[in-house]
This record gives structure tokens, C-alpha cells and sequence, in this order.
């Protein structure tokens, strides 16, 4: 455990932020489940609904900074070939 006060101060801020990036990471990996169990199961129609409403979720996790801009990018590419191809 920290022994300063702005060692202290840096713990706090950074649980509370570590906090934030688990959840943004959550959303974003329960959203690709679904669109990735709904294309395995066959159903594509529903997984190109779904699909503009993942992309959403990852620009946002991106806009936050809790995932790289390019790493974003990498998933939003594979996910969308995945939906094109059914």
C-alpha cells in the first residue's frame, strides 16, 4: 500500500478508473458474443441488425480510450466480414 498522500490520491483515481475500462470492456465483449453466437447460429438477419449497434459500442469504447483506435478497428473489420459472409 501507497505511504504519500499523492501516492494514496494516484490508488484512488486509478481503481475508480480501472473500474471504468472493465466495464466499457464488458459491454463491448457481451455485445460481440451476441452478434458472434447469433451468426453461428444461423441467423444472419438478426446479426446484420445487430451489427451497426456493435460497431457503435466499439467507437465509443475507442472514444473513451479504454481500447486502441486500431484495435477497434481490427474488430469492427473481422465482424463485419463475418456478417457479409453468413
Amino acid at each position: 500500500m501507497a505511504n504519500h498522500k499523492s501516492a494514496l490520491r494516484k490508488y484512488r483515481r486509478d481503481e475508480k478508473k480501472r473500474m471504468i475500462n472493465k466495464m466499457n470492456m464488458s459491454k463491448m465483449r457481451n455485445k460481440i458474443k451476441k452478434l458472434r453466437n447469433l451468426m453461428e447460429d444461423g441467423q444472419v438477419d438478426e446479426g446484420k441488425k445487430l451489427l451497426p449497434e456493435v460497431i457503435s459500442v466499439i467507437d465509443k469504447t475507442i472514444t473513451k480510450g479504454t481500447i486502441h483506435k486500431k484495435t477497434g478497428s481490427r474488430y469492427k473489420s473481422r465482424l463485419t466480414l463475418m456478417v457479409q459472409k453468413g
